[in-house]
């Protein structure tokens, strides 16, 4: 008897009747329930998220802007929610949100602050402060609720910070327009500097030559104030001496004018009694009786003598008068002398003061000549230091990039978003249910293979009793499932890749390659079951519970303990996950060619574990007749 064979009277034998032939058929279809049902129950919720009922409460009271713009930031995100549609977004109030998310009206709310647009214009400050988004949750609602909704927070976040960014970029490069502008600016007023400091140089150098002839020409004066001084020395006393004689001469001078008074007046005196002395010479002539020829003959004498006389006392008073106005001078010369004898001491004093103030003056033009030869030093540096400042002016004005609005623009949504993640998958999934396929297909041809041994019996009784090859006799058991499996397989492939549209890229190479992992699998339980009896579906079931874990099909395997990694290594469900994805979402065929290498080693394992078994099993014992665990 072939194995083949073996395994056509075990499927003759379990297909006996009508209720046994539906209990194949159950079995063909469990896994077909299990994978199907649970992949189009989780097909695409993301896709459906827009029934999940979520609060929005936007408390934000808005800001102004530096440039006087209205910032309504909150009102902006709630309009952006309830536009986009990502959730079934109602806006209450806070404690309506509160209530909601406790009570499970809503799974989570988002509360807007009154601060936020605030906090948002606070960029343009010295002193920014954080807007802040308040994420309500409950995981009593929904675990998975609450991890979507911290990531459509973040994508606002997200948003409204290279929102931000690109109005603060916006603001530095015009500023950095303006720094262009004002660095041009400064160098053509360092230009004008630099002209400005040649021009002070050509006057310091002015400067100098004046103070040096100064200094020059205040030694002139110096010396000849010296010489003054000199010849001045002895003036004061020389001065009293004048004024003093002077004093004498005017004394003098008066008294000879009182003389000169006293003649002046015997002059008139005289010019009165000659005429007293012709009216009285008249009268006697008459009475003497002298004729009028006679009397004009005496009269002509007297009166000869008389104009000599009056000649004589006229020049006296005209004298006595020179001599009054001579006093009245010499006085005034005395009055002079004493006045010069009085001044020339601070005359002389003076000169000496004056000779001090052309010394000093002649130190300082020396002083004032020495520093504008400092200044012109300075002013030369200077100038090199205005030079090379309107060069450096020049060279970091063109330095800094002259930017027009547009590229301002670009700049700025660059600076405000400035990484962009540009996609590029070598094997996608496209939906939540097509991510989870692999894992569940592959678990589901685990719990095909477990659930067949509830029918086929592992080794055949006759076959042992025969005598059989074990080898033959475990190849017969082991076919009869696996032609069960293959039904499985192509059952639960026709649903998932027909009527769930779960289409892998390599349709004919997922199909074989699901056969082959339920041969593998109804192999492993083959085995458990020969050896182990009822307990080795017990087993199964660990071995089931703890590839589910170790297999890496929900969360990256990576993730589990390191205690486990040696069973995600070492279990079948790992490799066959992985290939599933591999043709399903259609990775390279190499990491599949490994993953079947590995498959196969287990069935060969498997395989050769059952022949053991059989081989043992050829002689019956007690345990084999009355096992102590009856199930």
């Amino acid at each position: 008897m072939t194995g083949f064979r073996m395994a056509l009277n075990e499927l003759r034998r379990i297909t006996a009747g009508r209720l046994p032939k539906l209990a194949v058929v159950a079995l063909v279809l469990v896994p077909t329930m299990y994978a199907g049902l649970y992949l189009w129950a989780n097909y695409d919720p993301y896709g459906n998220l827009d029934q999940v009922p979520a609060a929005i409460v936007v408390d934000d009271t808005g800001a102004d802007l530096p440039d006087g713009t209205r910032l309504d930031a909150g009102r902006q995100v709630a309009d952006d929610l309830l536009d986009g549609g990502d959730f079934d977004w109602s806006e209450v109030s806070l404690a309506q949100a509160e209530d909601g998310v406790q009570d499970g009206t809503y799974d989570f709310a988002l509360h807007v602050p009154q601060d936020f647009s605030a906090s948002l214009a606070s960029n343009a400050d010295l002193d920014p402060k954080r807007a802040r988004l308040a994420l309500i949750t409950n995981d009593a609602n929904s675990y998975l609720s609450t991890t979507i909704a911290g990531t459509v927070t973040d994508r606002v976040r997200d948003a409204l910070a290279s929102q931000v960014g690109a109005e603060a970029a916006t603001t530095f490069l015009t500023g950095f327009s303006d720094i262009r502008t004002q660095l041009a600016q400064a160098a053509d007023g360092a230009g004008k500097l630099e002209d400005g400091l040649g021009e002070a140089r050509s006057g310091a150098r002015q400067l100098a030559g004046g103070a040096g002839r100064l200094e020059d020409g205040a030694g002139e004066l110096a010396t000849g104030l010296g010489t003054i001084a000199d010849k001045t020395s002895s003036l004061p006393s020389q001065t009293r001496r004048l004024a003093r004689g002077a004093r004498q001469v005017a004394d003098a001078n008066a008294r000879i004018a009182d003389v000169g008074a006293e003649a002046a007046a015997a002059a008139t005196q005289i010019d009165r009694a000659r005429k007293e002395r012709r009216r009285e010479l008249v009268q006697r002539m008459r009475q003497q009786g002298l004729t009028g020829e006679q009397q004009q003959a005496v009269l002509a004498v007297y009166d000869d003598l008389g104009a000599t006389v009056a000649d004589g006392t006229a020049t006296v008073r005209r004298t006595s008068a020179r001599l009054d106005r001579l006093a009245s001078g010499a006085d005034q010369v005395a009055d002079g002398n004493e006045a010069l004898a009085a001044a020339v001491p601070e005359l002389v004093d003076g000169i000496g003061q004056a000779r001090s103030g052309a010394v000093r003056l002649r130190d300082g033009a020396s002083q004032l000549s020495d520093g504008a030869d400092e200044l012109g030093t300075g002013l030369k540096k200077l100038d090199q230091g205005a030079r090379k400042l309107r060069t450096g002016l020049e060279k970091g004005a063109s330095q800094v990039p002259d930017v027009d609005g547009t590229t301002r623009e670009r700049l700025a949504d660059v600076i405000g978003d400035p990484v962009r993640v540009d996609s590029r998958s070598d094997a996608t999934a496209g939906t939540y249910g097509a991510g989870l396929a692999p894992f569940f297909l592959s678990l589901a041809a685990w719990i095909g293979g477990y659930v067949l041994f509830l029918l086929v019996r592992p080794l055949s009784p006759r076959a042992l009793a025969g005598d059989q090859h074990p080898l033959r006799v475990a190849l017969g058991g082991w076919l009869a499932p696996v032609l069960l499996g293959v039904a499985q397989m192509v059952v639960m492939s026709t649903i998932v890749f027909g009527v769930l549209d779960i289409v892998p890229a390599n349709i004919p190479g997922a199909l074989a390659f699901l056969v082959l992992t339920s041969a593998v699998f109804v192999a492993m339980v083959h085995a458990l079951a020969t050896w182990f009896g009822k307990a080795g579906q017990f087993i199964g079931l660990v071995l089931m519970v703890l590839q589910l874990i170790t297999a890496g099909g929900t969360f990256p395997w990576q993730t589990l303990p390191p205690a486990l990694h040696p069973l995600h290594h070492a279990l079948p469900m790992s490799y066959a996950v992985d290939g599933l994805r591999q043709l399903v979402y259609g990775g390279p065929d190499v990491r599949v060619l490994s993953d079947v290498l590995v498959l196969l080693a287990w069935l060969s394992v498997a395989l050769l574990a059952t022949t053991v078994a059989a081989r043992r099993q050829r002689v019956w014992s007690l345990k084999t007749v009355s096992p102590e665990l009856q199930m």
